[in-house]
């Protein structure tokens, strides 16, 4: 067999950056959780004097700030031996409540990964492999890299993009977060809709009992409560709001659960249905966003869906199409795509 020996080059120069890339992670997931990100931000350091400001040990913060400056994830002046940050790699990498913040991406990367011998058994089954299966990492990691689009989005634009929701909540909806996951969403919302009544809702007790913590931090508990329950069987209805945040794809009966929305909506009620960015065709997927979706649903999305009642899968890259679909059949008879950024879109259903 010939083989391309330019096309093979190319194939190794991307099997170079994908082992670099994955053996990153766990780097960048220490340098998060040891504040190195966040003392080099303050000004260019030597690694010993980087180690001194994070009681680390020298030789280790040496090797580490090496590989991270070949990553670009730091930058490095060969003349006085200092490392530090741009203004942009600050911006990704140190703040946890701003708008981008790339370590918790990692976090739920290394997380997902830590079941691959379970994730390997079920593509030889069939059978699936719950949320509730995973590393804790799955679940902190996973609001860590959800939450910076919720701020950046959420009350700015994706609400206002609503018919009637952002005047409804105002002056007093009843709204339901179906699959709140830690409640990142139902606190930013009743942090500035102090006059509604929010109830979050996940099947994963642990995660309620985060949220539940969460609320009472945020100073919102005295409207805002949480419920161990399904998106197929929440309860407190009738609700002016809906909203399902990056979870419709990861239902083992999406059918049932939409139907459920639908019934518990007051008349004049909205279904928000925040999903991964996707194109409606494989091929307009095959791009580094659609890379990461479909590496993230193969250990996480797919094989929770396949654990639940319903035995389906959407899967994070289903496109809008399937979406449409879904809720015209539950009884929705209006959607819409109302908003949209490089990573997520937004659709609005009416009854």
């Amino acid at each position: 067999m010939a083989v391309d020996e330019a096309r093979l080059m190319d194939f190794l120069h991307r099997f170079v950056g994908d082992l670099g890339a994955t053996v990153a992670a766990g780097n960048i997931v220490v340098g998060d959780r040891l504040g190195l990100y966040r003392a080099l931000g303050e000004e260019p350091l030597l690694p010993t004097q980087l180690a001194d400001r994070t009681a680390t040990a020298p030789r280790y913060v040496e090797e580490w700030l090496r590989g991270q400056a070949a990553g670009g994830y730091v930058q490095y002046d060969a003349e006085t031996g200092r490392y530090w940050l741009t203004e942009e790699q600050k911006f990704a990498l140190t703040d946890p409540e701003g708008p981008v913040y790339a370590p918790g991406a990692f976090q739920l990367a290394l997380g997902a990964l830590r079941a691959e011998p379970e994730i390997t058994n079920a593509f030889r089954t069939g059978e699936g492999f719950g949320w509730h299966q995973h590393d804790d990492d799955v679940f902190d990691g996973c609001e860590r890299f959800l939450r910076p689009g919720y701020v950046g989005n959420l009350l700015p634009s994706w609400l206002p993009a609503l018919d009637d929701v952002e005047e409804k909540l105002t002056a007093g909806a009843r709204v339901a977060d179906v699959g709140c996951g830690l409640g990142a969403a139902t606190v930013l919302m009743a942090k500035a809709y102090d006059k509604s009544v929010f109830i979050g809702s996940d099947d994963h007790q642990g995660s309620i009992e985060q949220a539940e913590k969460r609320a009472v931090e945020a100073g919102v508990d005295g409207w805002t409560r949480f419920q161990v329950a399904s998106a197929q069987d929440f309860g407190g209805g009738p609700f002016d709001l809906v909203t399902t945040f990056d979870c419709l794809h990861d239902l083992g009966d999406p059918m049932r659960a939409a139907r459920h929305i639908r019934e518990s909506l007051a008349p004049d009620g909205t279904w928000m249905i925040v999903e991964p960015y996707a194109g409606d065709a494989v091929p307009d997927n095959l791009n580094p966003v659609g890379r990461v979706y479909y590496g993230f649903s193969t250990f996480l999305c797919v094989p929770n869906a396949l654990s639940q009642q319903g035995g389906y899968s959407l899967g994070a890259q289903a496109g809008e199409e399937p979406v449409r679909h879904l809720a015209a059949d539950a009884g929705f008879t209006r959607f819409r795509r109302v908003a949209e950024t490089p990573f997520t879109i937004v659709y609005e259903a009416r009854p």
